[in-house]
């Protein structure tokens, strides 16, 4: 029989659900994993979110995380809080031995981030980061053709997250708003996704010049439970205190340069993350939001040349594990299975896999020379 993994997560919300099932499905995506999620414990402060947990599997539930640090039957912990509790519960979950997967951007910024990878790096357990866009089956092909250099050497590389959840001046101040809770705006939320992409694309960034902007300056207070998509007909205007937009110019090591843009009120684009990378032989442009179609230039001698849309299918990393045959796409939720996949395995194998806190340390160090660019508005070195 596999190994049992005891599971607590702390943080009900919508992250914590899409990690609960993630690990719910690994039994029938992935069988010869050799080890098992069990659900053991989850916390939330919420009455409704932890009935919701019971609900779905989880043995039992509590309203004070650190009883699930405390539990010596709970291994893996997921942290899916707001990311001013990220610091405190993973560095205490690391501390305690256990293996920790921790939504990005693991804390308020830069100080936070670095702390848990210090902890990390003293701690016997592996971690993992909630870079899930890196395992869609197009990006990894991606990477792979980059690697084996299909399109030459790259000299041009772009990379957007436009995002719409708060492009309406009635979308509520969310803790996502509030410096306090959350740090960066679209810095550690959307932009943190952009930067790790191209890590793991192209390489890493040496220097930057960043700006960011807040363009809806007040919302209406959030009442009650809900997201960062949520919307209230309310007077009752609070100040947004951090950034809608942020871009940067970038410098790779090597001397490439290339551009990053990260927006949570854009009009137009749904989840917009897209990245295009162009080389001297070929070029590949992939879309989040036709997550299972990758397009690819190839130069030729003959002069029939033109974008190709590749739909992934069985014959591209990971795919086969979901659908038969290309054209029955792939979602989001699948991605978060094949982010556990990589997690749980790396648990198995006691052996730290990407992306784990350090790949969002290298990101942070980026978030953080926008931020000090936009104050300086001369460039940054983002090492």
């Amino acid at each position: 029989m596999d190994r049992q993994v005891g599971i607590g997560v702390i943080g009900m919300g919508w992250m914590g659900r899409v990690h609960s099932a993630a690990y719910r499905r690994l039994p029938e995506h992935f069988p010869d994993l050799g080890v098992s999620p069990r659900l053991l414990v989850a916390a939330d402060v919420s009455e409704h979110r932890r009935a919701h947990a019971e609900r779905v599997g989880f043995e039992r539930t509590t309203d004070d995380w650190r009883a699930v640090i405390d539990d010596p039957a709970v291994e893996v912990v997921n942290v899916t809080l707001p990311n001013a509790m990220h610091r405190e519960v993973a560095t205490a979950a690391l501390e305690a031995g256990k293996h920790v997967w921790v939504e990005k951007p693991v804390g308020l910024g830069l100080d936070d981030t670095a702390a848990v990878a210090e902890a990390a790096r003293a701690a016997p357990g592996v971690t993992g980061v909630g870079f899930c866009y890196r395992f869609a089956p197009a990006i990894q092909h991606a990477r792979d053709l980059i690697a084996q250099g299909a399109i030459g050497e790259v000299n041009h590389y772009r990379a957007v997250f436009l995002a719409d959840y708060a492009n309406r001046p009635d979308a509520a101040a969310s803790w996502r708003f509030q410096r306090a809770a959350a740090g960066s705006g679209a810095l550690g939320d959307l932009m943190a996704h952009v930067v790790d992409l191209t890590h793991n694309l192209v390489g890493p960034i040496a220097r930057l010049s960043g700006r960011t902007a807040t363009l809806i300056p007040q919302r209406p207070r959030q009442t009650g439970e809900g997201t960062h998509f949520s919307r209230v007909a309310s007077d009752d205007l609070v100040d947004v205190e951090n950034e809608d937009w942020a871009a940067a110019m970038i410098e790779f090591e090597g001397g490439r340069h290339g551009s990053l843009e990260a927006s949570r009120v854009a009009v137009g684009p749904r989840t917009g993350l897209r990245v295009e990378i162009l080389g001297s032989a070929g070029a590949l442009s992939w879309s989040f939001e036709r997550m299972n179609e990758l397009r690819r230039f190839q130069l030729t001698d003959d002069g029939d040349e033109g974008y190709t849309a590749i739909q992934v299918g069985p014959a591209h990393p990971d795919y086969a594990a979901f659908q038969p045959g290309a054209g029955v796409p792939m979602g989001y939720d699948d991605l978060r299975v094949l982010e556990a996949r990589n997690f749980l395995a790396s648990v198995r194998d006691g052996e730290q896999r990407e992306p784990g806190v350090e790949e969002m340390l290298a990101t942070a160090r980026v978030l953080s020379a926008i931020e000090r660019s936009e104050i300086s508005r001369a460039w940054e070195e983002a090492r």
